[in-house]
């Protein structure tokens, strides 16, 4: 996919680019022919094997990508960041000439510049989201090894997203997940011959349960050949048949191709039946098959009513979790099999929903599709600080995060909620309200066929906020009985209800769910002492069966599934805590179940997730 952020062919004179003597060479790979998840175009290689990484000024080693070079440093130079350099010695896996190819890196952290065979090639700004850089026919080697070095600097500051700051009063580092440095997703080859499918988008309309449905499939196809091509584009959706068309599509330009394709008596996707369609489209050039693309998709209707989100016409309760992707020894570099054990476990629980504060790995999404797990899909639009959201480039990137993660994850049925944000100011001031507006309405616009929400710290002393008004549903991360709150409020248990019923007031017409609720545990002791395992149960008791009194909601979130690391001297309000481990989850970085994950299962599985009716 081609992004506003990356600059190719940036410079060719080897003495500016860093990566002169870069060491010895490696024994040149194939990529393998395969993938970590299913859904994409044809001719992708995984980039895996033998790669070479070094941090800092230190000398090569061998590695494996994905990799976080921090994985077991829990310091906090760690944490801050630092340059390290990666690199793979490849062949092509065809010498066909008449092939062009891209390299796709899934998730970088955080400012990438690319190589190849000693030429800066393109660059990128962000993690936890996809992004493509060509690589030059004249750079490559035809029949013979190529070298792609990646220059990756994992520091950040208050503007970048998720930011990191530097608390004045305390002397540490600020940050809401440990900042892992490197090539945290897997890489791949893309082979393209003359045409490309640089994004799809299949995006289902269902006006009522018992409805026809129509699913509206929308192609950009990019001509990578010098001449003008004339494309043609086939697809099925199930054993449905369907053409859209053929455009005539010139050098290095995209044509957008789109197709409304009936689906009559729809078999819906659901938690409790999550069926799929397999799709697939194909792009011709005269008789020849250019490129074909793949995914499975869902027929299911997510709308506000009445104040309410509804799936499939009816009222949503869900319980869920959320979730980091960290591990004690890999860090945030996870494999399919981690991926498969967090949504077992949330099965385990009882659960049917599944946040992070950034989009979740694809293969993890398609899972969820399979399986029926619900996704409230957030961009790391973390914690941004008044005075950054003053910054239009600032607000412009969120904007752009939230479109890239709907077109990278816009076709997952999981996917019920785009969240624009986390936590930013509760007194929303003009420049947070001119974001959400935007980024609202750009969401609205790639898929309005989801809703569009953004999660927000409860602040039992604010007014109702108008600017929220382009949102469809608002989350309230609350932590009544734990946290102080700007008046100490929040630290009366017996105000959750009161609060609960005042935002009810302030938003009767939007959806509302409590995002994030929870207590930090690492020992037995008393019921009464926080950071127990038995204050903990006491907690989520308390919380899940106060919910129960508000059968408006539309769901409620724990925070967290399991433990992961935050930041330098996080205490996360447990009077004996043990940094940098943000301790709520339910099951330690050791995988120990703790007391409250079968008090948190017996009522999950209790509660009416899907209840008739509206």
């Amino acid at each position: 996919m081609t992004r506003s952020r990356i600059v190719l062919a940036l410079s060719l004179a080897a003495a500016a680019l860093g990566f002169v003597a870069s060491g010895p060479a490696m024994a040149a790979e194939v990529p393998s022919a395969r993938t970590l998840y299913e859904a994409g175009p044809s001719g992708r290689y995984l980039l895996d094997g033998d790669w070479r990484f070094r941090l800092g000024a230190g000398a090569y080693q061998r590695v494996e990508v994905p990799h976080s070079w921090n994985a077991t440093d829990n310091s906090t130079a760690g944490f801050i960041g630092n340059v390290g350099r990666y690199r793979k010695d490849f062949r092509l896996p065809s010498s066909s000439r008449a092939n062009a190819w891209i390299v796709r890196f899934e998730s970088v952290n955080y400012h990438a510049r690319v190589y190849l065979n000693g030429a800066e090639i393109g660059r990128n700004e962000g993690a936890y989201l996809p992004f493509e850089i060509r690589l030059p026919a004249r750079l490559l080697k035809w029949g013979a090894s190529n070298r792609l070095e990646v220059r990756v600097d994992s520091r950040r500051n208050e503007d970048d997203l998720p930011p990191m700051g530097y608390s004045l009063t305390k002397g540490t580092p600020t940050g809401g997940w440990w900042n892992y440095g490197g090539i945290l997703r897997e890489v791949y080859l893309r082979r393209v011959a003359h045409t490309d499918f640089s994004t799809v988008q299949v995006l289902p309309d269902l006006p009522c349960r018992t409805c026809d449905a129509t699913v509206a499939v929308r192609a950009v196809v990019r001509n990578t050949d010098a001449t003008t091509q004339s494309v043609r584009v086939t697809g099925t959706f199930g054993n449905m048949a369907f053409s859209a068309g053929t455009l005539a599509v010139a050098a290095g330009a995209t044509r957008v191709f789109v197709k409304r394709v009936p689906v009559p008596s729809p078999r819906l996707w659901s938690p409790e039946d999550p069926n799929l369609y397999p799709v697939k489209l194909t792009a011709r050039i005269g008789v020849a098959v250019a490129q074909t693309w793949e995914t499975s998709s869902g027929i299911r209707s997510v709308k506000v009513v009445n104040g309410r989100l509804h799936l499939n016409g009816n009222p949503l309760n869900w319980r869920g979790f959320g979730l980091h992707e960290d591990n004690l020894d890999k860090g945030f570099a996870l494999n399919n099999a981690d991926r498969q054990q967090i949504a077992d476990t949330v099965q385990d629980l009882g659960g049917t929903l599944m946040r992070s504060h950034y989009p979740l790995h694809p293969q993890l999404m398609e899972i969820a599709d399979r399986e029926g797990l619900m996704v409230w899909s957030e961009v790391p639009m973390y914690q941004v600080r008044t005075n950054a959201l003053k910054h239009a480039a600032v607000r412009n990137f969120g904007v752009r995060m939230t479109a890239e993660n709907i077109l990278a994850n816009g076709n997952h049925p999981s996917v019920i909620v785009w969240s624009i944000a986390n936590e930013l100011n509760s007194n929303v001031n003009a420049d947070q309200g001119a974001f959400i507006k935007k980024a609202a309405a750009t969401a609205h616009r790639l898929d309005p066929s989801r809703p569009v929400g953004q999660a927000i710290a409860s602040d039992p002393t604010g007014r109702c906020q108008k600017r929220l008004a382009p949102l469809d549903i608002l989350g309230f991360n609350e932590y009544f009985n734990w946290y102080q709150g700007a008046d100490g409020s929040m630290a009366d248990g017996d105000n959750l209800g009161v609060f609960l019923r005042k935002i009810r007031r302030c938003y009767p017409d939007k959806a509302l769910a409590v995002t994030e609720f929870g207590a930090e545990a690492n020992r037995s002791g008393p019921v009464e002492e926080r950071g127990t395992y038995e204050f903990q149960q006491a907690f989520v008791n308390f919380h899940l069966n106060e919910f129960e009194n508000h059968p408006w909601l539309s769901g409620a979130t724990y925070w967290a599934l399991q433990e992961f690391r935050v930041r330098p001297n996080w205490d996360g309000g447990n009077p004996r805590p043990n940094p940098p481990f943000h301790q709520k989850g339910l099951i330690t970085l050791t995988g120990e179940k703790k007391p409250a994950y079968f008090d948190v299962q017996r009522l999950f599985r209790a509660t009416e997730q899907f209840p008739a009716g509206s």
